[in-house]
C-alpha cells in the first residue's frame, strides 16, 4: 500500500535543535570553560587574603597583578595565531597546564617571601590566562553546530557570572580553614580540570567563500597577526563592536569601579550599597545571559548595541542624589544589558569570521577590551580629582549611551552581518 506523501509544509519544517546541556563534546568544553573563568577569578581574590593576613604587602599585590595583566595582554595575541596555526584543543592544554604551573610556584614564593619568584609566576598565570581565551572561543565554534552555539555562549557566560556570584563565599568559607598557599594550589587544580577535561573539536562545517579564502598562511608570526586584523575589517560591525567596547569599558566601567565605593561611603554612608549593587550587577547578568538561551532578535545588532548602551545607567545614578535602590536597580539593569549584548556578539563573530582566523580576531577583542580598561582605570581617578566626580560621571555616561547608538549606524550592524536578502516580490 502506497503511503500519502507529507504536505510540503511539513516537509520544510526542521525540529527544534537538541538542548546543548545534552551535548557530552560541549558539556566537557563548557566544565573547562568554566573552571578557567573561576580560577582567573580567583586569583587577584585569593592574593588579596595573602595582603589581609600580612603575607603579601599591598605594593608588592600590585607588581604580582600588574605581572600577570601584562602576561595575559603578551599571551593573547600569540595565543590567536598559534590557536589559527596548530590545533585549538593543543593550544587550551598547553596554555591551562602553564597556568597550573604557576600555582605551586606562587605558593612556594608566597611561602619563603620571594617576590620575584611570585612576580615571574603571576606573568606564566597570565599567560595561560591569555593564550587559551581566544582558543576557547574558537573551539566552541568547532564543538557546537551553528544553530546551538547562542545556547552554548549564554550557557558559558552564565556559568561565569555564577561563579563571580558565588565564588567569594565560597573561597571565604574554605578560607577559614585552608591558609592562603593551599588556595593557590587549589587555584592550579582547576587549571589542570581546563586543560584535561574538554574534547577536541570537529573541523568547521562550512569554509569560507571562495571570494574571501585567504591565499596560503605566511609563516612570520606578524603577518598571520595583520592577516587576522585583515579579517577584522571585513566586518564593519565588528570595528563598530569594539569602539562600543572599549568606550563602556574604559570609560563606563573604569569610572563606576573608582566612583562607587566612594558614593557609597560619602553620600549613603555604608558599604552596604557598594555590595549591594555589585551583587545586582552580577544578578542581572545572570538574567540577561537566561534570556539570550532562547531568545532571538530579529535585528540582534541593534538589540545587542542598545544593551551595551544601557551600562549608561550606572554612571547615571552614581551622579544623581538618588535613593540607593536605584542605584542598586541601575546595576541590575547594566548587569542585563552587558549580557544583551556578549552572547549575540560572540555568536556572530564564530558564524560570520573565517573559520581559519577566528581565533585571532577573538584575540583582537580580549587585546582591545582588556587591554585599555587598566588604561581607563588609571585616568579616571586623576580626571575625577581635576573635574569632580559629577562632569566626568556624566560624560562617561554620555559616552555609553552614544557611542554604542553610534555603533549601530554602521553598515551590517543592525544584523551583526550581512543584510538578509529582500524576499521577492510575488507577480500579480
Amino acid at each position: 500500500m502506497a503511503t500519502t506523501p507529507a504536505p510540503a509544509a511539513a516537509k520544510s519544517e526542521a525540529p527544534p535543535p537538541r538542548s546543548i546541556l545534552r551535548d557530552t563534546a560541549f558539556l566537557r568544553l563548557w566544565a573547562g570553560t568554566t573552571a578557567s573563568g573561576l580560577a582567573t577569578w580567583a586569583l587577584p581574590f585569593v592574593l588579596g587574603l595573602a595582603v589581609l593576613h600580612r603575607d603579601l604587602g599591598a605594593a608588592g599585590l600590585g607588581l604580582v597583578l600588574a605581572a600577570r595583566t601584562a602576561g595575559f595582554l603578551l599571551a593573547v595575541a600569540v595565543g590567536g595565531v598559534l590557536a589559527d596555526r596548530h590545533s585549538r584543543r593543543a593550544v587550551v592544554l598547553w596554555s591551562a597546564l602553564a597556568a597550573a604551573a604557576a600555582a605551586p610556584l606562587l605558593a612556594l614564593g608566597l611561602d619563603r617571601s620571594l617576590l620575584g619568584l611570585m612576580t615571574a609566576a603571576a606573568a606564566l598565570a597570565g599567560a595561560g590566562q591569555g593564550a587559551c581565551r581566544p582558543a576557547f572561543q574558537a573551539l566552541t565554534a568547532e564543538t557546537v553546530d551553528p544553530e546551538r552555539r547562542q545556547q552554548a555562549n549564554a550557557a558559558m557566560t552564565m556559568a561565569v557570572r555564577a561563579s563571580t556570584l558565588a565564588g567569594p563565599a565560597l573561597t571565604a568559607l574554605l578560607a577559614a580553614f585552608l591558609d592562603v598557599s593551599t588556595l593557590l594550589l587549589g587555584i592550579g587544580l582547576l587549571w589542570l580540570v581546563a586543560a584535561l577535561v574538554p574534547g577536541g573539536g570537529a573541523a568547521p562545517a562550512a569554509e569560507p567563500p571562495a571570494d574571501t579564502a585567504s591565499p596560503r598562511r605566511p609563516s612570520a608570526f606578524h603577518a598571520e597577526f595583520l592577516d587576522g586584523i585583515r579579517e577584522a575589517r571585513r566586518h564593519p560591525w565588528f570595528l563598530a563592536g569594539l569602539a562600543a567596547l572599549v568606550a563602556v569599558i574604559a570609560l563606563g566601567y573604569s569610572a563606576t569601579s573608582v566612583a562607587l565605593p566612594l558614593v557609597s561611603r560619602d553620600r549613603y554612608g555604608t558599604e552596604w550599597v557598594l555590595a549591594a549593587a555589585m551583587t545586582a550587577y552580577t544578578v542581572g547578568a545572570l538574567g540577561g545571559g537566561l534570556v539570550t538561551v532562547r531568545w532571538r532578535y530579529r535585528s540582534q545588532g541593534w538589540a545587542a548595541f542598545a544593551g551595551l548602551a544601557a551600562y549608561g545607567v550606572a554612571p547615571l545614578s552614581l551622579m544623581l542624589p538618588v535613593h540607593p535602590v536605584v542605584v542598586v536597580a541601575a546595576y541590575a539593569v547594566a548587569g542585563i544589558g552587558i549580557e544583551l549584548f556578549n552572547v549575540p556578539w560572540f555568536t556572530a563573530t564564530q558564524r560570520e569570521v573565517a573559520p581559519d582566523k577566528l581565533a585571532r580576531v577573538s584575540s583582537l577583542d580580549f587585546l582591545v577590551s582588556y587591554g585599555l580598561a587598566p588604561v581607563g582605570l588609571a585616568l579616571i581617578a586623576p580626571a575625577i580629582e581635576r573635574f569632580g566626580m559629577t562632569a566626568v560621571l556624566a560624560a562617561c555616561a554620555a559616552a555609553c549611551f552614544l557611542v554604542p547608538a553610534a555603533a549601530a549606524l554602521v553598515p551590517t550592524a543592525r544584523h551583526f552581518g550581512p543584510v538578509p536578502p529582500k524576499p521577492p516580490r510575488s507577480e500579480k
